[in-house]
């Protein structure tokens, strides 16, 4: 039966965007846009690692002409690509190379239905996988058990949201946070998620079709409520279509499907515009997040909280949960940096979903969801550092003001 409740509005302006009882008094803080100097250049690294496309001025996105060239140098006729041309997933074709990412808009692709039937990005690893180096990391934590966070999300979880994609194995979802742009502030259209739910790593390419949803279900309806739905109940700020990506070589050399060597840099930044509309990301929802480069010890950190739309049973991705724990530090390898880990039950979906902590009663993201055990009792995230801040400086300074 299709609901007949109207969703309530989204208000706009300035709001408190992250409550969870127990993260200091609350995890929340009134968002306010703040700036910053720039820092210097990025790294020749991150800026082989960004993603490029061009926005002339029309409302539509168009591929450039190096851009089309490597496209053509593939056998991928460009004019055919947002008519189907993009479902060719042939080994040959699938672009993997940071230069090579293309993401041009196809109105009307995303509908609630098609949402609703994408599959989540899921990363899990083997117990032994997770134990490689007992030395570095510590015990296994506890079960947390995720608690759905309150409704309408807008006003509770504002820069939460999902990230919707192309596979090859069909429709698939993510989670992501809005965050600060330190040289537009105010103005962001920056979105921040996992390098796995944009890339698929050493063995695979870019992703397609990737669109960021804020405030996916504002009103945690049911499945059955949400039968026929129109765009503004599962949708109400629309759709954002990522036009430049970046994630790091790290991830797009030695990703894999139990995050590999890529695990510990399985991070990404969306830079997105809206599918209608000319605001940006920030002022259309009104919050962003500032994010912590310092990768403080899981041992200086008292409580980090993990938000995210986990897809895999026994949940269904419609609604947004969250976790709280003290993290513990995971090594994968020796040679790898340290993750952080914390006890949640939250199951794919969740991937890209943003950490938070406090600092200074200024809520941070301080890292994402990127792995997780095949028993869905803990999650594992990157610590974000020099790596991550260049990437991050990179796609601000070249493309933040597009």
């Amino acid at each position: 039966m299709r609901s007949t409740r109207t969703p309530a509005a989204p208000r706009r302006g300035r709001r408190s965007v992250l409550t969870a009882t127990g993260l200091v008094a609350a995890l929340a803080l009134a968002v306010t846009a703040c700036g910053g100097s720039a820092q210097d250049a990025a790294s020749d690294k991150a800026a082989a690692a960004a993603s490029r496309a061009a926005d002339t001025g029309d409302g539509k996105i168009h591929i450039p002409a190096d851009i089309a060239d490597k496209l053509k140098e593939h056998g991928i006729d460009v004019d055919k690509w947002t008519d189907g041309g993009w479902k060719n997933w042939d080994k040959d074709k699938w672009l993997s190379e940071a230069k090579d990412f293309v993401n041009p808009v196809i109105e009307g692709l995303w509908k609630p239905e098609r949402m609703q039937s994408a599959k989540e990005a899921n990363k899990t690893i083997t117990t032994q996988d997770a134990s490689a180096d007992q030395g570095v990391s510590d015990p296994e934590p506890a079960p947390v058990e995720a608690t759905a966070e309150k409704t309408p999300y807008h006003e509770n979880a504002a820069p939460v949201g999902k990230v919707f994609f192309d596979s090859p194995d069909g429709p698939a979802v993510c989670s992501g946070t809005v965050v600060r742009d330190v040289n537009h502030p105010g103005k962001s259209n920056l979105v921040w998620t996992a390098g796995h739910c944009v890339h698929a790593g050493g063995k695979g390419g870019w992703y397609r079709n990737i669109v960021f949803v804020p405030a996916y279900n504002d009103l945690s309806k049911s499945e059955a409520q949400l039968r026929n739905a129109g765009s503004a109940e599962i949708a109400p700020y629309g759709n954002w279509w990522a036009d430049w990506v970046s994630t790091s070589n790290e991830w797009i050399k030695g990703g894999s499907e139990t995050g590999g060597a890529g695990a510990a840099y399985d991070y990404a930044v969306l830079h997105v515009k809206p599918e209608q509309g000319s605001k940006s990301l920030e002022e259309t929802v009104g919050a962003a997040l500032a994010v912590d480069f310092s990768a403080p010890s899981a041992t200086e950190v008292a409580t980090m909280g993990a938000w995210g739309y986990p897809a895999a049973p026994p949940y269904n991705g419609l609604r947004m949960f969250k976790c709280l724990d003290r993290p513990g530090r995971l090594a994968l390898s020796p040679t790898l940096p340290t993750m952080y880990r914390i006890g949640c039950t939250m199951t794919g979906g969740s991937s890209g979903g943003g950490w938070f902590r406090v600092v200074d009663g200024e809520t941070r993201l301080v890292s994402n969801t990127s792995i997780g055990p095949q028993d869905h009792t803990w999650l594992a995230g990157p610590q974000l550092g020099a790596n991550a801040e260049a990437l991050y400086e990179n796609m601000s300074q070249r493309y933040g003001g597009r």
